[in-house]
């Protein structure tokens, strides 16, 4: 044995662990680890939280408008409850468009369904699809954000993807040209983060760098002009973006220090600065650093801060902005004194919200079922939406609305 093995010892390279994912609509699940391993080493990673973690099952649920089959059920009929979409339970990520949706699933795939007439399922037709169908092959899609009519996504190598109506250069290839397909913007690979509003885009790299393209009229692009641009354009020279909602008309970020800027179109007061007036560049709402999540509606906005507040400003034709009156807002209004609020969804006309008890709450109008709750009956304040206490994401649209539960 000795001379065999000097010293009786057997020495060996440990396996690689692959700790769950840091980030992303997976982060705190997943990785791997392979080869032998002894209990107390097993038990040190996972105080560490580096030990591998089961990816939870998830599922997708849809309701609301569904002329275009923009639910997912494979029927064009409207649903004003949820609906599961197939019996899959690996879906992590959905994006609600005009009349159309997109979705990735935990082993990378791209899924769309819906309306289709520019191509904005990028499944290489221009064909209505009533249920989901995959785009391509690949297996690396991370997120995907859907517009009025064009579709926006980033791959986990960073590159950003587009696809769909291409009017004033919203897919940002240096055209004007409608693709049915996704085709790479550029040869980047640091971009982080896309939000396709209706007729812009807007993304943030890795660098924290915000950038836009496509329609400008309104200053939604937030370079001080209102040219459209058909390639992105950076807004400003900071590099503290975090995240961006580009609504209709108007767009809306937070930066890493927790303060909240909007810009483009102000009518009915959708920037919340106190006026209505238009900005072609970022203003800044207020002196708070707790802003925590933005979305950018069709003309109102809604955020969550970090203390679990939520509040909303803007158009309030409909009740959209759930503060139990049809008074628009120049500046941002709390919506009840709950501080338990966890996630929002500004669509069209309508706002849908999790809590951080897993429970579903939305608002506004309801003519097609949008708001999921049984009804077509507007709503000026949250109404609670079943009785599922394990929402974990959810997308609003112009009259549709999707979700993803976590197991």
């Amino acid at each position: 044995m000795a001379e065999r093995y000097p010293g009786g010892v057997i020495s060996k390279t440990p396996p690689t662990v692959t700790p769950p994912n840091s980030s992303g609509p997976l982060a705190g699940e997943g990785g791997s680890a392979s080869g032998m391993w002894t209990l107390d080493t097993v038990l040190e990673y996972e105080k560490a939280g580096a030990w591998p973690k089961p990816v939870l099952p998830r599922e997708l649920y849809a309701w609301g408008s569904n002329n275009n089959g923009q639910i997912g059920d494979g029927t064009v009929v409207d649903r004003s409850s949820p609906v599961q979409i197939g019996a899959l339970t690996n879906w992590v990520q959905v994006a609600a468009g005009n009349a159309h949706t997109a979705s990735v699933k935990t082993d990378g795939t791209m899924w769309t369904w819906g309306s289709n007439a520019f191509g904005q399922l990028g499944d290489g037709t221009v064909v209505d699809r009533s249920s989901p169908v995959q785009i391509g092959a690949l297996t690396n899609w991370s997120q995907v954000s859907a517009g009025a009519n064009h579709a926006a996504s980033v791959k986990t190598d960073g590159t950003m993807w587009v696809w769909g109506r291409n009017t004033n250069g919203r897919l940002g290839d240096g055209t004007i040209v409608n693709r049915s397909s996704p085709v790479q913007l550029g040869a980047l690979t640091n971009w982080v983060q896309v939000s396709a509003g209706g007729s812009h885009t807007a993304s943030v790299k890795t660098d924290g760098t915000m950038w836009t393209w496509g329609l400008n009229n309104r200053g939604q692009l937030g370079d001080g002009t209102v040219i459209q641009r058909s390639s992105p354009v950076q807004v400003g020279a900071l590099t503290n973006w975090s995240q961006v909602s580009a609504g209709f008309y108007h767009t809306a970020s937070i930066k890493t220090d927790g303060t909240m800027w909007t810009w483009g179109l102000n009518s009915d007061g959708r920037l919340g600065d106190g006026t209505v007036v238009n900005r072609s560049s970022p203003v800044q709402i207020g002196a708070l650093t707790n802003w925590s999540q933005v979305s950018a509606g069709g003309s109102h906005t809604a955020s969550v801060k970090t203390d679990g507040t939520l509040w909303t400003w803007g158009d309030n034709t409909l009740g959209q902005l759930g503060s139990g009156t049809v008074v628009a807002r120049s500046s941002p209004v709390q919506v009840g004194a709950l501080t338990n609020w966890s996630q929002v969804a500004a669509g069209i006309y309508h706002t849908a919200s999790i809590k951080t008890d897993g429970t579903m709450w939305s608002w506004g109008t309801n003519g097609s079922g949008q708001l999921g709750d049984g009804t077509v009956v507007y709503r000026s304040s949250p109404v609670q939406i079943g009785a599922l206490t394990n929402w974990s994401q959810v997308a609003a649209s112009f009259d549709h609305t999707a979700a993803i539960t976590k197991g």
